[in-house]
């Protein structure tokens, strides 16, 4: 069986378009999204329209989580837009409507599953919380005091948007890296493949182009703040005041 991981999709449309491209010319059975759904970039309503349209299972990250609980305060996420502070939460909040809030509210924070006789779990940031990240110099020790005793065979997260696939002490450990705000110098989205077989699993990943260039114009053109436009095509975090 072969599961697409998608993380950080960051309100990015034509990087979601192309990464389930992507996705359906590898043969990948599902589809799954690691968390921050939104944030970020130009497309948040759209996005989400994208993932409930194709029934796409996804989980709960820390800017999904911090947009719902701006989203139920239309009035301070206002002001905040207004100051300038979080701005990019703020406006992202005001342009999603009351239906997408619920689904994005509605998003477990984990999810378990069983594929092929191996049992995966997705996580945003790590198995100790949304904003813990795993970096690929993730040691042993590390990780075995952010698990339970009953360790998954497969640890997929996100949240660094810097991709990796390591095994540590036992454990397949995937980080998807971002599929709309790659961090890492590269500016091509980034996602992982998983195969799982008679209780064994193998993971790569996969850096795919798309349109960074009309992401950017929507930026400019939709007066996204927080992000600068030309992050999406340098692929790097790209923050502004």
């Amino acid at each position: 069986m072969r599961i697409a991981l998608l993380s950080d999709l960051h309100a990015n449309l034509p990087a979601l378009a192309a990464a389930l491209r992507v996705a359906e010319r590898a043969l990948a059975r599902r589809v799954i999204v690691a968390g921050d759904v939104v944030g970020g970039g130009p497309h948040p309503s759209e996005v989400v329209g994208v993932l409930r349209s194709r029934g796409i299972a996804a989980i709960r990250g820390n800017v999904d989580r911090k947009v719902v609980e701006l989203a139920a305060h239309r009035a301070r996420a206002s002001e905040r837009l207004a100051a300038g502070k979080g701005a990019n939460l703020a406006w992202t909040a005001l342009r999603i409507g009351a239906d997408e809030a619920e689904w994005l509210a509605a998003l477990p924070a984990e999810l378990d599953l069983a594929a092929g006789g191996v049992r995966v779990r997705v996580v945003h940031g790590s198995p100790a919380g949304e904003e813990d990240p795993l970096y690929p110099s993730l040691t042993a020790r590390g990780l075995r005091s952010r698990l339970a005793a009953d360790a998954p065979d497969v640890l997929v997260c996100g949240h660094t948007h810097v991709p990796f696939v390591r095994r540590v002490a036992g454990v397949l450990v995937v980080n998807c890296g971002s599929v709309g705000r790659p961090y890492d110098g590269d500016p091509r989205g980034s996602l992982a493949l998983l195969d799982a077989e008679r209780g064994r699993a193998r993971a790569r990943i996969v850096r795919f182009a798309y349109d960074a260039a009309s992401t950017a114009e929507d930026m400019r053109e939709r007066r996204v703040p927080g992000v600068a436009p030309e992050a999406f095509l340098s692929g790097v975090e790209g923050k502004t005041k």
